[in-house]
């Protein structure tokens, strides 16, 4: 077995600052803050190819799963929506790690986490890094643009947001949970084709057997579709003036086809984007030698100026 295959990999720390008990690696102690925030159906251990080598270039790679996910527990008061996970993470890294401001990455379900993050807490999220991620809206900035994914796409998501209960009792065992999860990872092609191994399959996939779990993930979707469900409302906003490195893995079959457009709209202080070759929507395990490298050049300054104190 690889090493980017080992659950063991890295040191699992865990802290309480929201009520219930959230797990997290970090390496790197003492560099620039940086969140590293999973998406759905994943992990941290999406971040298994980013975490080391970022901690070599001068980060304090910080890399949690959110509540309901992966070694994380259940959110107590129910809720799994954006909100509550942006409220977990500004807890986890500001109250607890003692940072006052952080560099966040995400895609997919993270992306609208550190979108919320930064708009929530005013100053904390000092830039970000965002691809294949849902965005806010804007009607007239993103006039002709392609802006829905593809209808043959998106069954999963109204039934996950409208039917979650009755999907997870379909889901009755750790064999059919594990393998609902695959089918994102290989034959819904969300990624490019042969992004992930069999063994790499059987990687991701194994934090979902668990019946719980799998259930408050769909939290995010519920949230989508009924006002129960949300904890709050969320802080998402077009224009962000959050200072805003824009990726996109373009081989993705389930985000909108125009989301390098897209996101240069909502966010005016931009770099990029940049299309990434061959890329799907895993861009942090399907390129990431690109996004490690991107994300240490779009931190340089912050890099440098930490080595001199």
């Amino acid at each position: 077995m690889t090493d980017e295959l080992r659950a063991d990999r890295f040191r699992v720390e865990r802290a309480s600052p929201r009520g219930f008990e959230q797990a997290y690696v970090r390496e790197g102690a003492g560099g620039v803050p940086l969140l590293l925030v999973h998406g759905w159906p994943e992990t941290k251990r999406i971040w298994w190819r980013n975490i080391a080598p970022l901690a070599a270039a001068g980060f304090e790679v910080i890399a949690p799963d959110l509540r309901g996910f992966g070694d994380s527990d259940v959110g107590p008061d129910g809720f799994h929506d954006v909100p509550s996970h942006a409220r977990d993470l500004y807890a986890l890294v500001r109250e607890h790690l003692g940072h006052e401001r952080v560099v966040a990455v995400g895609g997919d379900l993270g992306g609208p986490v550190i979108q919320d993050l930064s708009l929530r807490f005013p100053g904390f999220v000092e830039r970000m890094v965002l691809f294949n991620s849902p965005l806010p809206y804007d009607r007239e900035r993103m006039a002709g643009l392609r802006t829905r994914p593809p209808r043959e796409a998106s069954d999963y998501f109204v039934r996950q947001g409208t039917d979650a209960d009755g999907l997870a009792a379909e889901l009755a065992t750790p064999e059919m949970r594990r393998r609902y999860i695959a089918t994102f990872y290989t034959s819904r092609f969300w990624a490019h084709p042969g992004a992930f191994t069999p063994e790499a399959v059987e990687f991701m996939t194994e934090p979902f057997a668990d019946g719980a779990k799998l259930r408050a993930s769909f939290g995010a979707y519920e949230s989508a579709f009924s006002e129960e469900a949300r904890s709050e409302p969320p802080a998402m906003a077009c224009p962000n003036p959050t200072p805003t490195l824009v990726l996109f893995g373009p081989s993705d079959h389930v985000i909108y086809p125009d989301f390098d457009r897209m996101a240069a709209a909502v966010f005016p202080n931009h770099a990029g984007p940049f299309l990434l070759r061959d890329c799907g929507h895993f861009v942090q395990w399907e390129a990431a030698h690109a996004l490690n490298s991107a994300v240490t050049a779009w931190c340089g300054d912050l890099l440098a100026g930490r080595r001199r104190q």
